[in-house]
């Protein structure tokens, strides 16, 4: 019997989608992957569902299922979906609904569909100085929504699982791992073409994420101040990301002392990221929370080195750990990690080896038996 699922992509319409967009391509490609083989999805009809599309062709629809926008703009869609006023477009009507982040149709579970949500951390409540009031009430309402409504919560570490559950959560829920394998190979011309344009000519640290307070971008440029103190000027520290909310005057001031050493590349070319992966001597990435944290495992996978805060995607076998609030202890690692380079071969190693076997291919064929199991308990065609 086939099973009807509309997946619910509508983190891809934001400005930046960020690793929630990550995690959606990520889910997108290993499922294409598993289409692309004898037996394709196994009974799995798959539709895609968003916003309207914000220009015209719609950059949703190079995928190989049929993509179901809305008629509304992505604003006006989630505030309805909040409010339970409207539920999935026309000609979207699925047993098994599953919304990638908590921008979700609540409306569908009210209307005879399953309804699996996928909840990627409790940020908002470890660090709610990160994150706008308006912003706090959101996530706190969605939340709530989901640990009432959703038949299955799908989490992608331990420690939001215990998170979630420890916040009330009545349905199972279900922990799947990122997978490490989304990024294109290096384009070795085109990064060398960039750093010579950057003025990046030796050794460099990669920091990788979206510029927002959660990130603790000003405790990095901090520590790389003081790291390079000690280890001279020719180290340069190189930010990628696109700029999220909050702070907006990054780049900081090239007169003051943080900036000294400093490039801001904004966001990159897939190619061109991980050519700076394999070229970086480490990888640098100190947020204050996360659900999983996937430039870790980026960097992994392209065997480069890493000193990361204590996320779920390393651990201290694969990464030098350190304390996101202590620069001094930060400043440190990075100057081990530079001025070690056996140490920094060893992590590299063990990093490749851990991010070997993270497929975006498993982490779909988990999500498909997570639909075929609601599937087989829910009668098929639900109306949203």
């Amino acid at each position: 019997m086939t099973q009807r699922v509309a997946l619910v992509v509508e983190q891809l319409r934001q400005p930046v989608p960020g690793g929630i967009g990550t995690y959606c391509r990520g889910l997108l490609q290993g499922l294409a992957q598993l289409a692309a083989q004898p037996g394709g999805l196994g009974g799995v009809d798959l539709v895609l569902v968003a916003s309207r599309s914000p220009g015209s062709p719609d950059p949703l629809a190079g995928w190989p299922w049929p993509l179901l926008p809305s008629a509304l703009p992505r604003r006006l869609l989630g505030e309805l979906w909040r409010r339970g006023v409207v539920g999935l477009p026309a000609g979207a009507r699925s047993g098994v609904v599953h919304a990638t982040s908590l921008a979700a149709p609540w409306r569908a579970a009210q209307r005879g569909a399953a309804l699996v949500v996928t909840v990627h951390d409790l940020a908002w409540r470890q660090h709610p100085e990160a994150y706008p009031a308006r912003g706090r009430r959101w996530h706190e309402a969605s939340l709530r929504h989901a640990l009432r409504r959703a038949q299955r919560i799908v989490v992608p570490s331990v420690a939001v699982a215990e998170q979630v559950e420890a916040a009330g959560a009545a349905a199972p829920v279900v922990v799947v791992p990122h997978g490490a394998d989304h990024l294109p190979p290096p384009d070795e011309p085109a990064t060398e073409a960039w750093l010579a344009r950057a003025g990046v000519e030796g050794p460099f640290l990669l920091t990788v994420g979206t510029l927002e307070p959660r990130k603790n971008l000003g405790r990095v440029l901090a520590a790389f101040a003081r790291a390079r103190a000690e280890l001279g000027k020719d180290l340069t520290l190189v930010v990628v990301g696109p700029a999220g909310w909050g702070r907006q005057d990054w780049p900081p001031d090239p007169r003051e002392p943080a900036s000294a050493g400093v490039v801001f590349a904004g966001a990159l070319p897939g190619p061109v990221l991980a050519g700076l992966y394999r070229r970086a001597v480490a990888l640098v990435y100190a947020p204050l929370a996360e659900g999983f944290g996937l430039p870790p495992l980026e960097a992994m996978a392209t065997g480069a080195a890493v000193v990361a805060s204590p996320v779920p995607s390393v651990d201290e076998e694969v990464a030098l750990v350190v304390d996101p609030l202590d620069v001094a202890g930060l400043a440190g690692a990075m100057v081990a990690v530079v001025t070690d380079p056996a140490r920094r071969r060893q992590l590299a190693a063990a990093g490749r080896a851990r991010a070997s076997t993270r497929t975006w291919q498993a982490v779909a064929e988990a999500h498909l038996a997570l639909w075929r199991e609601l599937g087989a308990t829910t009668a098929n065609g639900g109306v949203q």
